[in-house]
């Protein structure tokens, strides 16, 4: 669900509220948020990148971020659409059935 919101906030050019950076970018050092911590799940400056608490984890740029999980989404969606069509078929034999 968040990185789901942060796609949505980040397609519609929205800041995004994850507690370390503000419309201007990283609340503490005041730089651009130019990586996504996959593991966080947060936005990162390049001085937030190289801390102790984020230097292990799996960094990606944020366009190339956005791209992959638009891809997940989409096809997260369609599972959800073939099974919604699937239940209103099986719906609709039912109450052919009982009629």
């Amino acid at each position: 669900a968040r990185v789901l919101e942060i796609a949505r906030r980040l397609s519609r050019g929205e800041a995004l509220g994850t507690g370390e950076e503000e419309e201007e970018g990283c609340q503490r050092h005041r730089e651009p948020l130019e990586v996504f911590c996959k593991e966080d799940g947060a936005l990162l400056c390049a001085i937030c990148r190289e801390s102790r608490a984020h230097r292990a984890h799996t960094v990606l740029p944020v366009p190339e971020v956005v791209r992959e999980y638009q891809g997940q989404i989409q096809a997260w969606l369609q599972t959800l659409k073939d099974d919604r069509d699937k239940i209103q078929e099986f719906r609709e034999a039912e109450i052919r059935r009982n009629w």
